[in-house]
């Protein structure tokens, strides 16, 4: 992935994964976790899926168990700068 993924990004691949709508400015917001949003692993995993589709390359190893939207960020953002 060469591209930084961005809370927008993550909010629309949420409504087209797992059929939740989330604002991205709700995703940003200090301490807040997926489980507010009912966004579970399997809803992450078929993110990350998504992703290394689009990007055909590898999201870091356990980012579909991220917390938060920032720790999901952070992981998947690490990819896109180290490859995986």
């Amino acid at each position: 992935m060469t591209h930084a993924l961005t809370y927008g990004e993550l909010a629309a691949l949420i409504k087209a994964r797992a059929g939740i709508t989330v604002d991205p400015l709700d995703l940003e917001r200090p301490g807040a976790t997926f489980e507010e949003f009912g966004v579970d692993s399997l809803a992450l995993l078929g993110i990350v899926g998504e992703l290394e589709n689009r990007h055909a390359s590898p999201v870091s190893p356990g980012a579909e168990m991220s917390k938060t939207p920032q720790d999901f960020l952070d992981a998947v953002n690490a990819s896109a700068t180290t490859g995986a």
